[in-house]
C-alpha cells in the first residue's frame, strides 16, 4: 500500500509535534537534612516543584541526599543544576573548584541551630583540650573558630576530628566522643542525651551562617525559567507553611515526619532558624553591605585553612558578588548573590 504524500507529511509532522512535547528541559536539584530546607521536601511530595516547573515547560527532579558534604561535591561535579548549602561551602566547595555558583535562595541564616555541645560540662572555656567532631572544613569548622575566637582560644587548644553529619548523633553517645558541633536537627537529637550541654550557638553571630539554594550560574543565566520555577516553588511553600492553622500545622507536620521528629520538635528547630519567609525581607538582607563584612570573615577563615584552591595567594583570591559590591577578585567572580528572582516574587512577576 502507498502513502500519498500529504499523508506523509501529516505524519511525519505529527511526530516532530509529539517529540516537542515529550522533550522539556530537564534539571536536577538536591537537599540534605536541615531546619531551614525541610520545606523542600514538602515543596517535592505535595507536586508544588512540578506544578511550577509545569508553568515554565520545565521538568525538576528533586533528591535527599543524606551525607550534607556529599550532595555538594556531586553538585560540583555537575550531577546537579542546584543544591542547598551555607554560603561559606558554597565558597569552599563549588566556587574554589572553578565552578561559578549562584546564591538564587538565601532561605535563612541560622539564629541558634547550630550548636556546640559538650558532654557533662556547661561552659564554652571546657572545650580546652578536648578532641571536637564535626565536619571538617565546613561552616561547623568556621563557626568553631569564631566561637573560640570569642572566649580568648583558638583551633590550637582543641583538636578536630572529621565526622560526617550523618553519623553525628549515633557517636555523641559513645564513651569517647565529649565535644560536637553540629546543626539541627542533629543538635536537638544530642542535647536530649544525658549530659548534653549547649555551650554556645548561632544565634551569637547572627546572619553569618546563611542557608540557601546554590545554582549554577551558567545553567541558571542560559534557563532563567530553572530559577523562577525553583523561587515561586520555595516562597509558595513557606506562605502555606506559617501560622497556627490546621493545614500550615499539617504542612509542618510532614516535615518534621521527613525530619524524624514530631511537629513541636521542628517547631522548636525554626525557632532557631530565621527564615525569611517574604522575599522582601530576603532581598533586603542580601543588599545589606553586613554581607560585604561576612564574606570577609568566611574568606579569611577559608584561605588561613587552604580552602580556596592551591593557587590562592590571599583570602581575596576568589570574587564574591554581591548587589553592595564585590569582595575579593572582580576578574575571578566564582559566587554570586542574587536578588533578582526574589525580586520578582515579592512583587508577584513569576
Amino acid at each position: 500500500m502507498t502513502l500519498s504524500l500529504k499523508k506523509i507529511s501529516v505524519f511525519l509532522f505529527s511526530i516532530i509535534l509529539s517529540n516537542n512535547v515529550f522533550s522539556a528541559e530537564s534539571f536536577k536539584m538536591c537537599w540534605s537534612i536541615y531546619a531551614g530546607w525541610m520545606p523542600w521536601a514538602y515543596a517535592s511530595e505535595s507536586g508544588i516543584i512540578d506544578k511550577w516547573a509545569k508553568k515554565y515547560d520545565i521538568e525538576i527532579d528533586v533528591v535527599q541526599i543524606n551525607d550534607y558534604i556529599e550532595s555538594i561535591n556531586q553538585y560540583t561535579s555537575g550531577e546537579f543544576d542546584a543544591c542547598t548549602m551555607t554560603n561559606m561551602d558554597a565558597l569552599t566547595i563549588p566556587a574554589a573548584g572553578g565552578v561559578d555558583s549562584t546564591m538564587l535562595i538565601v532561605g535563612d541564616y541560622s539564629n541558634g541551630n547550630d550548636a556546640i555541645i559538650l558532654k557533662g560540662k556547661d561552659k564554652l572555656e571546657d572545650i580546652k583540650g578536648q578532641q571536637v567532631n564535626l565536619v571538617e572544613l565546613s561552616v561547623s569548622h568556621y563557626f568553631l573558630a569564631r566561637a573560640l575566637e570569642s572566649v580568648g582560644m583558638s583551633e590550637k587548644d582543641v583538636k578536630v576530628i572529621n565526622t560526617s553529619d550523618a553519623d553525628m548523633t549515633s557517636i555523641f553517645g559513645t564513651k569517647s566522643v565529649t565535644s560536637v558541633v553540629t546543626w539541627n536537627p542533629m543538635a536537638s537529637d544530642i542535647l536530649k542525651m544525658p549530659k548534653a550541654n549547649s555551650v554556645y550557638d548561632s544565634s551569637a553571630i547572627p546572619g553569618e551562617i546563611i542557608d540557601g539554594l546554590v545554582a549554577n550560574t551558567a545553567v541558571l543565566k542560559k534557563h532563567p525559567e530553572l530559577g523562577k520555577a525553583l523561587v515561586g516553588a520555595w516562597y509558595e511553600t513557606l506562605e502555606k507553611m506559617q501560622g497556627d492553622s490546621k493545614e500550615a500545622k499539617a504542612i509542618r507536620s510532614k516535615m518534621a515526619e521527613a525530619a524524624a521528629t514530631d511537629l513541636a520538635g521542628y517547631d522548636a528547630q525554626l525557632a532557631q532558624t530565621f527564615l525569611f519567609y517574604s522575599p522582601a525581607d530576603a532581598v533586603k538582607f542580601v543588599k545589606d553591605k553586613q554581607l560585604l563584612t561576612t564574606s570577609t570573615y568566611v574568606s579569611e577563615f577559608s584561605f588561613k585553612h587552604g580552602l580556596l584552591g592551591e593557587g590562592a595567594p590571599d583570602a581575596s583570591f576568589i570574587g564574591v558578588e554581591m548587589p553592595a559590591g564585590v569582595y575579593g577578585n572582580p576578574k575571578n567572580i566564582k559566587l554570586r548573590f542574587n536578588k533578582s528572582f526574589a525580586e520578582m516574587a515579592a512583587e508577584g512577576k513569576l
